[in-house]
């Protein structure tokens, strides 16, 4: 590969400008696709933050492309994945003339299973609508025309529908090589597409899947490959901690209890009394849902292990059931050759019991059985430990052993270096465990033949990218960064208003939505309200719908969980003058360009929820060990959060508007030049008269805060908001 192919490639007479009318030379995109290229060739990691507009795709893209090497690609949602594949991929494979193969990769939980589906039909009794019907018609016809059985291509059942989870297979369900559909298997194609495939496109939760998965000696999950581009990087932090952590929830422990009873009627009848034993599994879960009641009333509805409301109960519920499952997964075992049904339920039984066994090690005393079994296992010859699995059971009493050679995350919990902790609503009990630090695993699943490229447009606080290479363990990672190329002074006007209530305050919400109504009326285009708390998403939209109907205001207002995302987000880009209310899903991930977005209006600081155990755990062991929690994590998550919210103003040259910060801590508290400082350079003001004019006029006006390269000061006219110096590549 030389420099010249790059410089070639991306100018304005080469084969992107020809495929693309739209396609103007970018020096920042030129740039970041030579430092890509560098990394590549050296087999390095780079850590890669480019603005808005910079063209990353392309620029991670195109030098992939020349490497010669097996590349994947994994991205921060399976929307991004399906465009990356279907769109980006093969456009810029035609502009460039190569023949790179493609595949796309997701979760086996995005493919239809011919043996659940089959299963599903003969049992009209799961049926639970007349919706249903329709839906496993609409899936029966699909999976017979299907090339891929991806369900996203399926368009008239909805992706959060409830039934594609009984269509689908899971890990412990699936048969395997047993299964009858084991020929037609849509996984096992897609897998095997991968392998054979030069690029191969993943999301981040599948890509950390496998590496959980290889943390436990299981390697056919993803295909061995040469380069690794992550784009939407900063999610990886969280999303690590996710599948690196474990969980057990009420439903999977009802779900176990009705597929064991199923099974064990339909293929070994005789064994048992398979209704009793169901019931005992789903008794005991109902005892420790009950057993567990008062975390629904604390704050999140939330409660770390040590922190449940009188533990006594509880644990007595806790041990009951694990003794439910020790009996499930010795009647499960006993007859699991009989049939691959009852097989996959014995699967499921001893790979819950383990997970809930694990999540309550060490005990209240501070007994580690795990502690001792670990012990064991190192004392175990190596070439036997593979042969010892959680499927194994113990002697003499046929209760279910765990993995004999825990993965380094399970050792983690055992170390005490995670957190433990419930989740209790009206229709939900989940227990969860998750590691306190992602970054030696993550940063070890890195081989040191593999190049690895890390992107986003949010990785850094004001240019630093410390807390995100201490999140993850990428100790010699190299970092640049790259502006947006867009005229922000003049696209943009970052309002930050003086007048409001604090936060905290209960006239606060009222006192916005006030406020929000004149510009909402001057706006010419949508408007997307993003709040920290679902609470304040139905607080302000209910309070905008009684503004709207007092003053006449016909807009169509939308807010988050009257319909999904999706739909959500469709009907907003159509209606081109629609209100949207959204929390967390709606920060990242919108890009709706032109006048169908002119205003997003930001609630609070997005400081991280104090009721979040696993933050909680982080604050603690970094106060103890001298850190400064509130620097240390929740400042630059909180900028990085807020960079993200920002960026869904202006999405491409043509676009403009105002982006409103209603949280005058931004500007009032020291800390707050962190922040504002980070975001794009907007012009700055704090008068809303200003904004309202801005958004009827189109434009800045006159006289505004505007960024100057020396950051000195602030022009007239910009009462209270200084201007920042100019963000340079790092």
């Amino acid at each position: 590969m030389f420099a010249q192919d790059l410089d070639d490639i991306f100018s304005a007479e080469g084969p992107l400008a020809a495929a693309a009318p739209a396609f103007r030379p970018r020096g920042a995109q030129l740039e970041m696709a030579r430092a890509i290229e560098a990394a590549i060739r050296d087999r390095a990691t780079l850590i890669a933050e480019a603005g808005t507009g910079t063209g990353k795709t392309w620029a991670y893209l195109v030098p992939a492309f020349l490497s010669g090497v097996k590349v994947l690609v994994s991205t921060g949602t399976r929307t991004l994945q399906d465009q990356l594949f279907r769109r980006d991929i093969p456009r810029l494979r035609e502009a460039l003339a190569l023949p790179i193969t493609i595949a796309l990769l997701k979760g086996r939980g995005n493919y239809v299973c011919h043996y659940h589906l089959e299963r599903l039909q003969l049992d009209e009794r799961a049926l639970r609508s007349r919706s249903e019907v329709s839906q496993l018609r609409a899936i029966t016809v699909f999976a017979g025309r299907s090339r891929t059985g991806d369900r996203a291509d399926l368009a008239e059942v909805p992706e959060e529908a409830d039934i594609w989870h009984r269509v689908t297979s899971t890990r412990e369900n699936c048969l395997g090589q047993e299964c009858p559909h084991v020929k037609d298997c849509f996984v096992l194609k897609a897998r095997r597409q991968a392998q054979e495939a030069d690029l191969v496109v993943v999301n981040h939760a599948l890509f950390m899947a496998d590496v959980a998965l290889r943390e436990e000696g299981i390697t056919d999950l993803l295909p061995s490959v040469d380069l690794v581009v992550f784009d939407e990087a900063h999610q990886l932090p969280d999303v690590a901690t996710r599948f690196l952590g474990s969980s057990v929830s009420a439903h999977q422990l009802l779900d176990l209890s009705r597929g064991m009873e199923a099974a064990g009627l339909a293929h070994a009848r005789e064994a048992t009394n398979w209704t009793e034993a169901a019931r005992s599994v789903e008794t005991a879960t109902r005892e420790l849902r009950l057993a567990s009641a008062a975390v629904s009333r604390m704050p999140g509805q939330k409660a770390t292990f040590y922190a449940i409301p009188d533990p006594e109960p509880f644990d007595t519920a806790l041990a009951d059931l694990l003794q439910s499952l020790d009996r499930a997964a010795a009647l499960l075992g006993a007859v699991a050759e009989k049939h691959p049904d009852l097989e996959a339920v014995s699967r499921s039984a001893l790979e819950l019991r383990a997970r809930l066994f694990q999540w309550s090690q060490p005990d209240r005393q501070g007994h580690n059985a795990l502690e001792r079994e670990s012990q064991a296992s190192r004392r175990m010859p190596a070439q036997h430990r593979s042969e010892e699995t959680a499927e194994t059971p113990e002697e003499g009493g046929g209760t279910p052993a765990l993995q004999a050679d825990p993965s380094r995350a399970h050792r983690a919990l055992e170390a005490g270096e995670a957190v433990r902790w419930i989740e209790h609503g009206t229709h939900h009990l989940r227990l969860h465990s998750a590691p306190l630090s992602v970054a030696d695993i993550f940063s070890r699943c890195r081989s040191r033949d593999q190049a690895w490229i890390l992107t986003s447009a949010t990785l850094s606080v004001h240019g630093d990218f410390g807390h995100f290479i201490r999140q993850l363990g990428l100790w010699d990672a190299r970092t640049a960064r790259w502006e947006s190329p867009f005229d922000y002074a003049n696209q943009a006007l970052l309002c930050v208003p003086s007048g409001l209530p604090e936060t905290h305050s209960r006239d606060f919400n009222p006192r916005f939505a006030e406020m929000l109504v004149p510009l909402i009326e001057a706006c010419p285009g949508g408007v997307l309200v993003l709040c920290t708390t679902l609470r304040s998403v139905d607080h302000l939209a209910d309070l905008l719908h009684e503004h709207f109907e007092d003053l006449g205001i016909e807009r169509l207002l939308l807010r988050q969980g009257d319909m999904s995302r999706r739909l959500l987000l469709e009907r907003f880009a159509e209606a081109r003058n629609a209100v949207l209310v959204g929390s967390a899903s709606f920060w990242e991930g919108i890009d709706v360009p032109g006048d169908a977005l002119t205003l997003v209006a930001i609630d609070k600081l997005p400081f991280a929820p104090p009721d979040d155990p696993v933050l909680e755990a982080r604050l603690r062991v970094c106060r103890e060990r001298g850190g400064n929690p509130f620097m240390e994590y929740q400042l630059p998550e909180a900028a990085i959060a807020l960079k993200q919210g920002a960026g869904r103003l202006i999405r491409s040259e043509g676009d403009w508007g105002v982006l409103l910060v209603a949280d005058a801590r931004m500007v009032e508290k020291r800390y707050g030049r962190l922040l504002w400082r980070g975001l794009p350079p907007f012009s700055r003001t704090r008068d809303v008269a200003q904004a309202r004019g801005f958004l009827e006029r189109g434009q800045a006006p006159q006289g505004l805060s505007e960024v100057n390269e020396e950051g000195e000061g602030a022009r007239p006219g910009a009462p209270g908001l200084p201007a920042g110096p100019a963000l340079r590549t790092s």
